[in-house]
């Protein structure tokens, strides 16, 4: 069942057709800290990820977003990004989620925001 699923979709993990791609063409460079393992050509033109579950660009982390983008050349692997104290650790994408952001006055609120600003009108 589980060959099945790959054969036919693209949303769980990698084809049957990119896992024989990245057998005969790629090389691995690294995986970040969810699992997904990333590839390049032989010649270096090519990179690629496999995802480790469901496909979504979210997940990508900012350092491996870089390299893959060909922002930089080097993979986090062999040189990796300097992080400030401040910054967050990378998540993937929550729109839709229940732990997706809601701010004042959206209707997704349990309860309204109170509003000292505004005045109703009323008719006279």
């Amino acid at each position: 069942m589980k060959f099945l699923l790959r054969l036919l979709t693209w949303w769980n993990s990698q084809t049957l057709g990119t896992q024989i791609f990245t057998a005969r063409h790629g090389v691995k460079v690294g995986e970040d800290a969810e699992g997904n393992c990333y590839y390049q050509s032989k010649d270096g033109k090519r990179r690629w990820v496999i995802y480790n579950g469901e496909v979504q660009a979210s997940r990508i982390p900012p350092d491996w977003h870089g390299w893959i983008h060909f922002t930089w050349n080097e993979p986090p692997t062999r040189a990796p990004l300097d992080h400030k104290p401040w910054e967050l650790p990378h998540q993937q994408n929550q729109t839709g989620l229940a732990t997706a952001f809601v701010p004042p006055g959206s209707l997704r609120r349990a309860e309204p925001a109170a509003r000292s600003d505004y005045d109703a009108w009323q008719p006279e």
